[in-house]
């Protein structure tokens, strides 16, 4: 028998992706809701009793209340890809790559929250310094970012692309955020290692999908002797086999003239880079990833098919 996934929250941005990544697939049977009735509490709490996964793509609060309606069923195995549950001790934080162990602990787990993009990125790029003993904890860092305009959804999708919209954006790249209180802070300070919560400068193109993170850092604040050599090798270590994670060799960074933040969109890979000049005593750190796909949608398919592996 086939396992039975079930989206709740199909119609959303991040659902409408999951499903063309499951378009095709024979492995599993869908369960859809009709759009119609995607509020009707009775009809998604059957399905979603009914799934073998539950992949919730909900706002916070319908996320808890999804949980909290399988929470007799133990046969229900629920990834989450809002803010609700990444930092909640009981829940597997879906980025497999962060740790040797972790996809394990994805496997096996009945509960998994996926991780944001922008965290995605800055995690991707910090925990292996920590890890490492390069970046001490106590660090203060610094994060910033751009994404396209799709991970706001499908409120700011309309500001952007409906000029008649009533709020319309018509603004090239804007910054938000502005109070320092963004909700993948948390995230970021936890699963980053961190003993601070990062200043996050978060900021959204005009362009749908892509993503870049960059973290800066002056040398002289790491371990001492790092270098833009041992920082690549470290990063390059932690990743080492992995398929969707990629560290870009110095030697192929180095000459590059610009990084373009559309240029994995459409696709579930995500890229590290280290950038500065020898001798200089500072170094950008950048990811480059889609904020759907390893930043939302192609993260909950890799956690799914982990878990279905179990």
């Amino acid at each position: 028998m086939k396992p039975k996934i079930f989206i709740d929250g199909e119609h959303g941005t991040t659902g409408l992706q999951i499903r063309t990544r499951m378009a095709g697939r024979d492995d599993v049977e869908i369960l859809s809701i009709p759009e119609a009735e995607r509020r009707n509490a009775a009809m998604r709490e059957d399905l979603l009793n009914a799934a073998d996964i539950a992949i919730l793509c909900l706002p916070d609060d319908a996320s808890k209340e999804a949980v909290a309606m399988t929470a007799a069923n133990n046969r229900v195995r629920v990834i989450d890809t809002s803010t609700a549950f990444r930092v909640h001790p009981d829940w597997a934080y879906g980025f497999a790559e962060m740790d040797k162990a972790q996809a394990g602990r994805i496997r096996s787990a009945r509960h998994v929250a996926n991780p944001g993009c922008y965290p995605t990125g800055a995690v991707g790029l910090v925990r292996p310094l920590v890890m490492s003993g390069l970046l001490p904890a106590g660090h203060r860092v610094t994060v910033n970012a751009v994404s396209g305009y799709t991970g706001g959804g499908k409120q700011l999708i309309a500001q952007m692309e409906d000029e008649a919209h009533p709020d319309h954006i018509a603004s090239p790249h804007f910054l938000y955020g502005l109070p320092l209180k963004h909700k993948h802070v948390p995230e970021m300070k936890i699963h980053g290692l961190l003993d601070h919560a990062p200043i996050f400068a978060p900021s959204v193109g005009r362009f749908p999908q892509g993503m870049i993170v960059q973290v800066p850092f002056f040398l002289d604040d790491l371990a001492a002797g790092t270098t833009i050599e041992t920082l690549h090798a470290a990063l390059a270590d932690h990743y080492a086999g992995q398929e969707i994670v990629e560290v870009v060799p110095l030697d192929a960074s180095s000459g590059m003239p610009r990084v373009d933040a559309v240029a994995l969109a459409g696709k579930d890979t995500m890229k590290l880079f280290v950038f500065g000049t020898p001798g200089s005593g500072q170094i950008n750190l950048v990811a480059l990833l889609d904020n759907l796909g390893k930043g939302a949608s192609g993260a909950a398919v890799q956690n799914m098919d982990l878990m279905l592996s179990a």
